[in-house]
């Protein structure tokens, strides 16, 4: 039987007016996710709400118990999320060009499977190793991938908050999906490029390995992404998978 302990936090960050991040934690049903908004006018927060709003329709009262079952809710509620945010935009002005970043973890049956869009990440610690499962949907990451730049010169580069996909853009959305096993200990990390621009990974390394509880880790996250500058909205979820 699979048992999960979890936690989320999300914060404002020192320099925006409104957070547009929005995040679920709902171990009863198995799944969790992270949305960072973008976009509109004033609608980021918007587009990032209607997709939580779908994940929590099409988990409802749900347990998933295999792969196809995992496969098809995450691909549905990224479709229906796609759908519904570009209809708030023809229907309304101040929502067009809104849409949002997506991270949505399911955990079943000794599994993992994780759909992705945009550049907030998810992140698993397994073994005093923290991997980073998710890759960004952006311009940067693809000069990184391409050997123009390096990672340092990503951090400061005038194109760094350039994203490729987005939920809500396009009328056809691809989703990257990450699939694995789960261990006992195994901690994943969802959370908004809030952290991740503040905070390299091996800092995040450092403070998911502290043998402290769940809520201290992400808090410690947090402000450590604010000590950095707290540029933009922050938000962490952390879940660890114990075995009974």
């Amino acid at each position: 039987m699979l048992q999960i302990h979890s936690f989320g936090q999300s914060d404002r960050g020192l320099k925006r007016s409104n957070n547009e991040d929005v995040f679920l934690v709902r171990p009863e049903n198995g799944f969790f996710l992270v949305a960072d908004g973008m976009g509109g006018v004033a609608a980021g927060e918007v587009a990032s709400q209607i997709f939580a709003e779908t994940a929590l329709e099409v988990f409802s009262n749900k347990q998933v118990h295999s792969e196809q079952e995992a496969t098809q809710w995450v691909q549905q509620v990224f479709g229906l999320a796609n759908e519904k945010i570009l209809n708030q935009g023809r229907q309304n002005p101040h929502y067009q060009g809104m849409g949002c970043t997506a991270e949505l973890l399911t955990l079943y049956d000794q599994n993992y499977l994780v759909g992705h869009v945009g550049d907030s990440r998810t992140y698993l610690f397994r073994q005093n190793q923290l991997r980073q499962l998710t890759r960004d949907h952006s311009v940067v990451q693809n000069q990184i991938d391409q050997g123009i730049i390096t990672p340092e010169e990503a951090k400061m580069h005038s194109l760094r908050n350039i994203i490729l996909r987005a939920v809500g853009i396009e009328e056809t959305l691809a989703v990257d999906l990450v699939r694995g096993k789960t261990f006992p200990g195994d901690l994943f990390l969802l959370c908004s490029d809030g952290l991740t621009d503040m905070v390299r990974n091996p800092s995040i390394q450092d403070v998911v390995s502290l043998f402290i509880p769940l809520d201290q880790k992400g808090e410690k996250l947090i402000e450590l992404a604010k000590s950095e500058g707290g540029y933009d909205n922050i938000t962490v979820v952390l879940c660890e998978v114990a075995l009974l």
